[in-house]
């Protein structure tokens, strides 16, 4: 619908105009294999060398890094169950691309303490690496996707490698939102995803920086140095180098203009709702990313009565085939249940205006208006 405030971009950000008309050149380009040595084939495998150029700018790598997957959880699975480590070290609060893999297919694995706030206990993953045998793989991703908040990765890169550790930094929602560099991070590998940044869905990237060891999920051909076999997804695989540039040149203004958006909002719904719970407010987080609650209001009814009014947020992750569970996150936090299941998540992209945080505040507030009046079981009746 035409009027609807998209507020969800966590979840996946509308493609760019730019990215759509990238694509759909590079789909007229005869569908050329860009394995093939004619010209056809050749202007192919530019369109894939200057993207890869373009992602390898984007997070401080260099482009024989850039390994071309079908998104985050792609990229994920590879450096798990390609790294060759036995023993990783991963926090609850991580993905389910991430956590999932690491109890499900890991030999021996253990999860990192966090503190209130979902980070990183330093001295919990300190004691977990000197007591492994073998080295190990430390999995932490940049930004959590729920609350935005923001992990140490230098400081835990340091750490890790100190004990012969590796380090896989699940960055999907951290690309194009805030500086990611993986030099300066440290890091041994590095997921991004197409989607998050205004590209197109079901594309993405893997960093495997320098000669840390890696084998390919997938066998076949020696595409993607060959790290990843089948022919390259040429169109979608443009469409992200287009939106990795465009995220690289508008980084320093998108992150403060949606800052200003998330803090506007945050001081809305305050003044509106005097008990709501902003999490890890105090802690350093995403610029465009606010989890808080409606304090006897269940998520799926706020999610309801928002999207009836026009207004798309979530009630944390994306992931789970459109169903409303509750948060892994909060409850790894130990946020009681009685508070987690009344949260939600806004966050915003390159398409958010200031009118959507008013359009926000004016649904949002007649929900809260009409639960203190106790009249909002009319709209799970309905």
């Amino acid at each position: 619908m035409d009027d609807t405030i998209y507020i969800d971009h966590n979840a996946t950000t509308p493609p760019l105009p730019e990215v759509i008309a990238a694509v759909c050149g590079a789909m007229g380009l005869t569908g050329a294999n860009p394995s093939s040595v004619h010209a056809n084939g050749r202007a192919a495998r530019k369109l894939i060398e200057d993207a890869r150029a373009a992602v390898a700018t984007l997070v401080g790598a260099v482009p024989e890094e850039v390994v071309f997957t079908s998104g985050g959880s792609e990229s994920n699975n590879t450096v798990i169950i390609g790294a060759g480590r036995r023993r990783i070290l991963v926090p609850p609060t991580e993905h389910a691309a991430v956590l999932k893999t690491v109890l499900t297919r890991s030999v021996d694995s253990d999860l990192i303490s966090i503190d209130h706030n979902g980070l990183v206990d330093i001295q919990g993953l300190e004691a977990l690496l000197a007591e492994s045998e073998e080295p190990a793989l430390v999995c932490v991703m940049a930004a959590n996707n729920e609350t935005g908040v923001l992990q140490p990765m230098a400081e835990i890169s340091e750490l890790a490698h100190r004990h012969g550790a590796l380090v896989h930094c699940d960055a999907v929602q951290a690309v194009g939102k805030i500086p990611v560099d993986v030099m300066t991070w440290g890091v041994d590998y590095l997921a991004l995803s197409g989607h998050k940044i205004g590209g197109p869905q079901g594309i993405g990237s893997l960093v495997r920086c320098g000669d840390a060891p890696l084998s390919s999920l997938i066998s076949g051909g020696g595409q993607e140095h060959g790290l990843r076999a089948g022919t390259e997804n040429v169109a979608a695989i443009s469409g992200l180098g287009v939106a990795a540039q465009i995220a690289a040149d508008t980084l320093a203004e998108k992150s403060v203009r949606l800052k200003g958006y998330r803090d506007a909002l945050e001081a809305g719904i305050k003044a509106l709702s005097p008990t709501t719970m902003i999490f890890c407010e105090e802690a350093p987080r995403l610029p465009n990313t606010s989890n808080f609650t409606l304090p006897g209001v269940r998520s799926d009814r706020q999610l309801m009565a928002l999207d009836l009014a026009g207004v798309s947020v979530s009630a944390g992750s994306a992931c789970s085939a459109g169903k409303v569970e509750p948060s892994h996150v909060l409850d790894s936090m130990a946020v009681d249940p009685e508070i987690s299941t009344t949260a939600l998540r806004a966050s915003f992209g390159w398409s958010s205006e200031a009118v959507d945080v008013d359009r926000f505040l004016d649904a949002w507030g007649d929900l809260a208006r009409r639960e203190s009046a106790g009249v909002l079981e009319e709209i799970s009746a309905a």
